[in-house]
């Protein structure tokens, strides 16, 4: 969900001309789905157009796995997603498999939770893990999963701590009273030497990943594999979790709804999620080239 004044007029341009991508990156959230967390027909069929004239789409996200249903059947080609804000590249044509994990160590997460149980009194934690998600008794339950682990972080992180327990995929962090972005400044003055901290919810909830790793750094090692420079990537994103990776793409669009500090970081804007903002883009993008081939 965004947090500013939605845009609904047509899309602004980066300066100069968009070069044709290679590739699309785009968050989920607040950007390509609708806010009833639907994939509406329109972009559906960009996604569709977009990979038939050879653009590979990637979803790039802060969702675990398990939450990619919504947009399993509309994955062409590669069939990867990055989730879980880079920790995480998975097939979602084979089941939700893991391609590749970049894991925050368990030691790592206990020192994050003893900064900021000092820095910020009141925080309440969960793990996210290859397996499933575990939380504290006082974490809010936004989704309740049957299977979780109720129990410490400390103990979260500490049972099973050997070469056979899940990878750690994200800590999350909630504070019941600060404001978000102030609870995300704070985090990350008292514990941004440890960890990559972000935020997407609207909510003070963080999300907190292993050193360096990022939606940006893994859709980077992405594009690495592929021969795909940033140059050639178009990147649409609407928080924080998004900065990076608006930054890292050679073109990149603010959702309408976007947060201000993704504004800021993007290239060009476009209209919001409600509005289909990213179709808009591709169905230019794929214009463009058609004009440019006649």
């Amino acid at each position: 969900m965004g947090e500013d004044g939605s845009v609904t007029s047509a899309p602004q341009r980066p300066d100069g001309q968009t070069p044709t991508p290679r590739l699309i990156a785009t968050d989920l959230d607040g950007t390509l789905l609708r806010d009833d967390k639907s994939v509406s027909l329109r972009t559906v069929a960009a996604l569709a157009a977009a990979e038939e004239a050879g653009v590979e789409v990637f979803f790039v996200t802060g969702r675990p796995a398990r939450w990619m249903d919504v947009v399993s059947d509309h994955v062409h080609g590669h069939g990867l997603a990055i989730c879980a804000n880079g920790a995480a590249v998975v097939d979602l044509h084979a089941g939700r498999e893991f391609v590749q994990v970049r894991a925050l160590p368990r030691a790592t997460a206990l020192t994050v939770v003893e900064t900021l149980r000092a820095a910020a009194p009141g925080t309440s934690f969960a793990v996210e893990m290859t397996t499933g998600i575990n939380y504290e008794p006082l974490y809010p339950p936004f989704f309740q999963d049957p299977g979780a682990h109720v129990a410490t972080a400390e103990k979260l992180l500490e049972e099973e701590a050997d070469d056979t327990s899940a990878p750690v995929l994200k800590l999350l962090a909630h504070h019941a009273e600060l404001a978000p972005d102030e609870f995300l400044a704070l985090a990350r003055s008292a514990a941004g030497a440890y960890a990559s901290i972000t935020r997407s919810s609207p909510t003070a909830l963080l999300e907190i990943s292993g050193p360096g790793v990022s939606k940006a750094s893994t859709l980077e090692l992405c594009c690495a594999e592929r021969g795909i420079s940033p140059a050639e990537v178009v990147a649409f994103g609407d928080m924080p979790n998004d900065v990076e990776m608006l930054r890292w793409a050679g073109t990149s669009y603010a959702m309408g709804n976007a947060h201000p500090d993704v504004i800021a970081a993007a290239s060009g804007r476009t209209v919001a999620n409600n509005e289909d903002g990213v179709a808009v883009v591709i169905e230019r993008i794929l214009a463009d080239r058609a004009a440019q081939r006649r």
